[in-house]
């Protein structure tokens, strides 16, 4: 789906002119109507209290997709989600004393690099879909504005994150140094049966399609990354580029190809950054 086929629905006045400036960065019109009475269009962008939302229209449409990092389950991960033990965080290598500044160049919307950023590492998020960055911006400026007046633990972590929207190759070829890990999630079928993961990957799909240029993203990553490039794909599914990784993480539905570059150092904090 291209951006010509999404438009702007603004369901607060008090946000029109947030709206009107979000429709001309994005080039689409701005409506002031209910989704439900959408009827020309697959998905519209939803701009209301609780935040920026892409929301699908159709009577039987599942609820909007939203990022929100102060509550939900990327909150409860946040909290209860198994710390260092957990596998993103033996993916990257981080542990006691070592936290990898991580490159995220497939950002989405932003909860493998908030996990990371909880843990202690600071995380570039690079996203290339305007629609996608445009929800991931928003749940981020809701969340610092949040932590501010609520959470001074969530305010670090979320300054250990910064989304930038970019091609992910151009990203990186204009890097003037190497990065300590690049973590990639390109886009692939459905690979998890829960309800929400079904919504929000049929909305991804439809506006940025797979992922065609991940083989060649890794290809430059392993130029790129200083010690290791981590590729996370479905349990069952083929090697990316076909490139066999020097090891693997396995979970129930999912795994972590490890391309190991370099040994990590004993100690490792990228910029300086401290862990909670």
């Amino acid at each position: 789906m291209s951006l010509s086929s999404l438009i702007v629905i603004c369901l607060s006045p008090d946000l029109h002119q947030a709206a009107a400036a979000l429709a001309l960065r994005l080039q689409i019109p701005l409506a002031d109507t209910q989704p439900a009475l959408i009827t020309d269009r697959e998905q519209v962008l939803v701009l209301d209290e609780q935040g920026l939302a892409l929301q699908q229209t159709g009577r039987k449409a599942p609820g909007p997709v939203r990022v929100d990092f102060t509550q939900g389950a990327v909150d409860h991960r946040r909290k209860q989600g198994g710390g260092k033990g957990q596998m993103i965080a033996k993916a990257v290598g981080l542990k006691a004393g070592v936290y990898p500044k991580v490159l995220d160049l497939t950002a989405g919307l932003g909860r493998d690099a908030f996990v990371l950023a909880s843990l202690g590492c600071a995380v570039q998020l690079v996203e290339r879909s305007p629609i996608v960055f445009a929800l991931l911006e928003d749940g981020l400026t809701r969340a610092r504005q949040f932590a501010a007046e609520q959470d001074q633990e969530l305010a670090q972590i979320l300054a250990r994150m910064q989304a930038y929207r970019a091609q992910a190759a151009d990203y990186l070829q204009g890097l003037a140094d190497d990065v300590d890990v690049i973590y990639l999630d390109p886009m692939f079928p459905e690979r998890d049966k829960t309800a929400d993961v079904k919504k929000e990957m049929r909305a991804f799909h439809s506006l940025v399609g797979r992922d065609e240029d991940a083989g060649d993203l890794l290809s430059l990553a392993l130029q790129k990354a200083r010690y290791r490039v981590v590729v996370k794909r479905p349990r069952r599914a083929p090697f990316l580029a076909d490139l066999v990784p020097s090891y693997q993480l396995e979970g129930k539905s999912s795994r972590y190809d490890i391309y190991a570059l370099k040994k990590l150092p004993e100690r490792l904090v990228g910029d300086e950054l401290t862990a909670c």
